[in-house]
């Protein structure tokens, strides 16, 4: 529905009727922190406002990507005034102000509401940048008569929005944390990275972890981010933009990545959407939901042989132009609009919605994708170079697209394309029914670089017993050149969420 708010024209969104393929970036969350930077930190005491340019540049390019890779990018909307890799546009005003409200107007960013009607209202109890909340106001109040912003709440009906959001957010959350000391910890351990002579005292920790979690819901107080936060990861007390994270907590840098993974894949599954988790962070996988096979928003594989499709090789045309900008992150949010307006953006979307719609389809339709994410490359290459008056900030790449295939706790690899094809089989822990997910990610061949790449579900898997996950795996083992290991690679990856409790 569409309403008139104080703030200007609003249409009133529910999580449904949003686009399909919507997702919410974790790199926007004002406390998101790569794994690599969170353990520098806490090594050398840094507060995050010590780290803010790193992390800014960081959090500026993944949310680049979001936008150049999907339809609609949900916000919290603290995250637009408390980021500045969100902010820094609307505070400069001018033309990056004028991209963003015709990002805003045309529906591309979906600022998520908690309680709140409008899109500039304060929300109360938290901590805000002051000159960026302004310039957020003065953004959204300046926004044309003609446009309206589009904004998403679990309900618009205010009682039914309080229990939604206590049952399908503070619930959740708190019910996966308590899962924690259910998991297999070694595992667990190894995926965070801490070394196995100490996953003992990790799985201790954790399990005090869960036991305060537990008291708290006893006496029926909220289980938040913050508040866990505060017991086991940072030094109490201090505002957000100072936070730091205490060395004398034990693995608190590894809590804080569980934390913050919980948070995020909360929240997308709350709205129904898909979690993007930037490169470096933790992944989904680490909260071994192969226990419980969750409802995702995509198609369901349950055939071995159709999940076999997925990693076999695919062939793709030869790449021609074969430039890709140095980075993201020197495009700026004028770019972003203009290249949504191209052709080569449509029609990748496109091919992307066809291929996610139908995953069976997933031969007939993923060199297209291929195709037209190469294409998107050089209309970047040619957006990047008009900006520098000819100056190409260009280098070669190696475009592959990876499929990554994981059911239970093993894991497999697919990388294909610039003549390349191989797969990799990580076997862990794998349960009697296995549950897991398909998913797509485009990048270059040459790892370490911060070029346009993406990651997304495009499956979700589902065995229902351990003969289904033997036939699988008897499949894979026959693919040529396939290699395994067993063992536990780090849970970090390039691809799925996030936001903040008491502000949730």
């Amino acid at each position: 529905m569409t309403t008139q708010g104080t703030d200007g024209a609003i249409s009133r969104k529910r999580p449904a009727e949003l686009a399909p393929g919507a997702v919410i970036a974790q790199s926007l969350d004002n406390e998101w922190v790569s794994a690599r930077l969170t353990k520098d930190m806490i090594e050398k005491g840094k507060s995050l406002r010590d780290v803010e340019d790193i992390r800014s540049k960081e959090a500026r390019a993944e949310y680049f990507r979001s936008l150049i890779n999907t339809r609609q990018v949900v916000v919290n909307r603290v995250f637009f005034y408390n980021n500045r890799a969100v902010s820094c546009d609307l505070v400069e005003g001018g033309a990056a102000r004028r991209a963003h409200q015709k990002l805003l107007g045309d529906g591309s960013l979906v600022p998520y509401l908690v309680n709140e009607r409008e899109p500039a209202a304060r929300p109360p109890n938290v901590s805000i940048d002051e000159e960026a909340f302004t310039a957020w106001q003065e953004t959204v109040d300046g926004m044309p008569a003609s446009s309206r912003i589009t904004c998403v709440r679990l309900s618009w009906e205010d009682e039914e929005n309080r229990a939604a959001t206590r049952n399908g957010l503070f619930n959740p959350f708190a019910g996966q944390v308590q899962r924690l000391t259910a998991t297999d910890i070694p595992l667990l351990a190894a995926q965070v990275g801490v070394p196995p002579e100490q996953a003992p005292q990790f799985g201790a920790r954790l399990h005090r972890l869960v036991g305060f979690s537990s008291d708290r819901r006893t006496r029926d107080q909220l289980v938040s981010r913050r508040v866990l936060y505060d017991e086991f990861v940072s030094v109490p007390g201090l505002p957000v933009s100072d936070v730091r994270y205490d060395r004398s907590k034990p693995f608190a840098g590894e809590i804080k990545q569980l934390l913050d993974l919980i948070y995020n894949v909360n929240l997308a599954d709350a709205l129904g959407m898909y979690p993007l988790t930037p490169s470096g962070s933790l992944r989904r996988i680490a909260l071994q939901e192969w226990r419980d096979v969750r409802t995702a928003p995509s198609g369901v594989v349950t055939d071995p042989e159709q999940l076999l499709l997925f990693l076999r090789r695919q062939a793709f045309s030869t790449v021609q132009d074969r430039l890709t900008p140095a980075a993201v992150d020197t495009l700026t949010l004028e770019d972003i609009w203009s290249l949504r307006q191209s052709d080569a953006w449509h029609e990748y979307i496109g091919a992307f919605d066809a291929l996610t719609a139908d995953p069976a389809a997933f031969h007939d339709r993923v060199g297209r994708v291929f195709d037209r994410y190469v294409k998107l490359n050089s209309e970047i290459v040619r957006i990047a170079a008009g900006r520098r008056a000819g100056r190409a900030t260009a280098r070669k790449w190696a475009p592959v697209i990876e499929v990554v295939v994981v059911v239970g706790g093993a894991v497999f690899s697919a990388i294909t394309g610039d003549d390349t094809w191989g797969v990799v089989g990580d076997v862990g822990a794998v349960s009697a029914k296995a549950g897991g997910s398909v998913q797509l990610v485009l990048r270059n061949r040459r790892e370490g670089r911060r070029e346009q790449k993406f990651a997304r579900e495009i499956a979700s898997v589902r065995f229902d017993s351990a003969r289904e996950w033997e036939q699988f795996h008897g499949m894979v083992r026959q693919l040529p050149g396939y290699r395994e290991q067993r063992g536990s690679r780090m849970a970090t990856s390039s691809a799925t969420v996030q936001d903040d409790i008491p502000e949730y």
